[in-house]
């Protein structure tokens, strides 16, 4: 499982949702998507400019988690 930590980075940035689809350049509604874990893919232009504007890694919003079953 990838678990997204848009939310994290956004509150430790201080920035709004609103903020940060306008400074992306996303869809408020692609961005709610994202962040509510319910996206099934996503750019890597995307990636990169949310980086940009968080002035952060990709490791800082995506984490992989193991899924238990497969131990």
């Amino acid at each position: 499982m990838i678990r997204i930590n848009l939310d994290v980075m956004m509150a430790k940035r201080k920035m709004s949702l609103t903020e940060l689809a306008e400074k992306v350049g996303i869809t408020m509604a692609n961005l709610s998507v994202l962040k509510t874990e319910k996206a099934r893919a996503i750019r890597f232009s995307t990636l990169e400019s949310i980086c940009k504007v968080l002035d952060c890694q990709p490791g800082d919003i995506l984490e992989f988690i193991p899924d238990k079953k497969s131990k």
